[in-house]
């Protein structure tokens, strides 16, 4: 097996008591039948024996295999074994081969490709977002050691069958990452390259198709590398006259249906703080939108290169952290980012520590980089992996130059 991840999750090591969040909250954590029975003999004749047995409960849903038993967790939403130091306490007594898959892992996300197997991370560990978002070298891909990608079994296999969906998911990846990083145009410009692109390709590239068609996916793929192309799309794209209502609509709709489902009060605060600094819930679409689009503008007369650098580091991960192939298409991917983006955006605009800055240019872009970390973690955290979030971006996007349309929408908005 090789290993390979983006030099941020190279570089990621837990800081455990020093972290503003936890990821022992807040979440439901299986663990599979084999971790269960071998910790169940680590602690036997332990004074751990009767918490084990007491704290760890068979799935409700009758799951067996990886998902047989439940981890308990205390009143405030934390884990029933975390620790006062913020530390697991079954891992600091008998070790990291007793945890859950998912506690071992995160916030490393595997998924194999062939014989290699890419760590990726995920921006619900506050250390993670830091590390992606602020280093400027954050996402160059590397060799990475084999024991750095804990657990290389559990990890997603893009699946290699004989289809052309997946023979060629490789290929459209890299063109896909390629071209965020065209700065040649704007980050927008690029999204919207982006779902033009998966558009073009979706009448012939989708999940199943035996129809293996290089020659033309080939050419598409090479269309988007053109700076004439790209200068074309952006200047379309600049042309284009959207109301941003509806945007704000989307974002602030996404945001009041988690907050009915999540008890963390550091995502309720700050999901109250952002909505009162959009004129509060009552506020019409529209106002909030002119709020959102003013701060927007000076924020990037401020420090547009540092809020780009943000979202091209999250757009990149997404696509390093998602596979595509597990869409209905590639145009419904790349819809999912962009929505994932535009709430981010709404949050980090609305964001109070942006607004003051805002009101105080000389402020330190420390203060800046802080609350993105802040914003891109809490929504990674607590909307982007929701069902009812997944469930609700499948509704909106629609299907085929419907998924399209309500793209531009989006992308308009960022």
């Amino acid at each position: 097996m090789t290993a390979s991840a983006p030099r941020y999750m190279a570089r990621f090591r837990c800081i455990a008591e020093a972290c503003e969040d936890t990821c022992c909250a807040g979440l439901t954590v299986p663990i599979s039948e084999s971790r269960w029975s071998l910790l169940r003999q680590k602690v036997a004749g332990t004074p751990d024996e009767a918490r084990v047995a007491a704290l760890i409960t068979p799935n409700p849903d009758g799951a067996t295999g990886q998902q047989a038993g439940i981890l308990g967790k205390r009143a405030d939403g934390h884990c029933a074994f975390l620790d006062e130091a913020k530390l697991c306490s079954l891992q600091r007594r008998y070790g990291e081969a007793v945890l859950p898959d998912g506690c071992s892992v995160f916030p490393r996300v595997l998924t194999r490709w062939a014989a290699q197997v890419e760590m990726a991370g995920s921006l619900a560990c506050p250390e993670t977002a830091r590390l992606c978002l602020l280093a400027e070298d954050a996402l160059v891909r590397e060799p990475v050691p084999e024991e750095q990608a804990l657990r290389p079994q559990v990890a997603r296999q893009v699946a290699a069958g004989d289809d052309a969906w997946t023979a060629h998911a490789d290929t459209v990846r890299e063109a896909m990452l390629r071209l965020l990083n065209r700065r040649e145009v704007p980050y927008a410009a690029r999204l919207y390259a982006l779902g033009r692109m998966a558009l073009d390709l979706g009448g012939f590239y989708f999940p199943g198709t035996t129809a293996d068609d290089t020659e033309r996916l080939a050419g598409i793929l090479r269309e988007y590398e053109s700076a004439d192309t790209l200068a074309s799309l952006h200047t379309q794209l600049e042309a284009l006259e959207l109301p941003g209502g509806p945007w704000a609509g989307i974002c602030a709709a996404v945001l009041r249906s988690r907050e009915a489902a999540v008890s963390s009060p550091r995502f309720l605060a700050l999901m109250n703080a952002v909505r009162a600094s959009y004129g509060g819930a009552d506020t019409h679409p529209d106002r909030a939108w002119e709020l959102h689009a003013a701060r927007r503008s000076a924020l990037e007369s401020l420090h547009g290169e540092r809020v780009h650098q943000y979202f091209l580091h999250h757009a990149l991960n997404h696509v390093l952290r998602h596979p595509f192939t597990e869409g209905p298409s590639l145009l419904n991917a790349v819809f999912l980012l962009v929505l994932r983006a535009s709430v981010v955006r709404w949050v980090l605009l609305g964001h109070p520590a942006v607004v003051a800055l805002l009101d105080a240019p000389g402020t330190p872009v420390a203060t800046l980089d802080a609350a993105a970390v802040e914003a891109f973690q809490v929504v990674a955290k607590h909307v982007e992996q929701a069902p009812t979030f997944l469930d609700f971006a499948k509704g909106l996007a629609g299907e085929g130059p419907e998924t399209f349309a309500r793209l531009l929408i989006l992308v308009k908005g960022l």
